[in-house]
């Protein structure tokens, strides 16, 4: 079960991202504030096993969405961050978003639903008998 921890992981580069874009400028604070909350309620619903108590929302779609649009609103952000660098922590902050961004998109690589789809082997001895 490799979701709880990924999801706990990006709780705490959230907090990092958040403590180094306060410290920088205040206006990109939103977004890691939105992934991190975003974070703790999928990682509730999955440690709580609610995802299969819930069948009106697609959670593998919803999880993935969340992970992509993170993956390139983090990108936007520190690429705009690293544009204007006027200090130390306004680099950081790009720097550590960059990785967030590559993170959030190798999480959304791997919780695509249309990859996991399950499906029967296929019969590989005769059908018909022992010949």
């Amino acid at each position: 079960m490799e979701v709880p921890f990924l999801m706990s992981s990006f709780q705490i580069l959230c907090l990092v991202i958040l403590i180094c874009f306060i410290a920088s400028t205040s206006a990109y604070v939103s977004l890691s504030v939105v992934e991190m909350v975003l974070a703790a309620v999928f990682y509730v619903i999955y440690m709580c096993d609610l995802n299969t108590r819930i069948g009106i929302i697609n959670w593998p779609w919803s999880d993935f969405f969340r992970t992509l649009i993170a993956a390139i609103l983090y990108l936007i952000i520190s690429i705009i961050v690293l544009v204007e660098h006027n200090n130390s922590s306004k680099i950081i902050a790009g720097v550590v978003g960059l990785i967030a961004a590559c993170l959030f998109g190798y999480d959304a690589y791997f919780t695509f639903p249309l990859k996991k789809q399950r499906h029967t082997a296929a019969p590989t001895g005769p059908t018909d008998g022992p010949v």
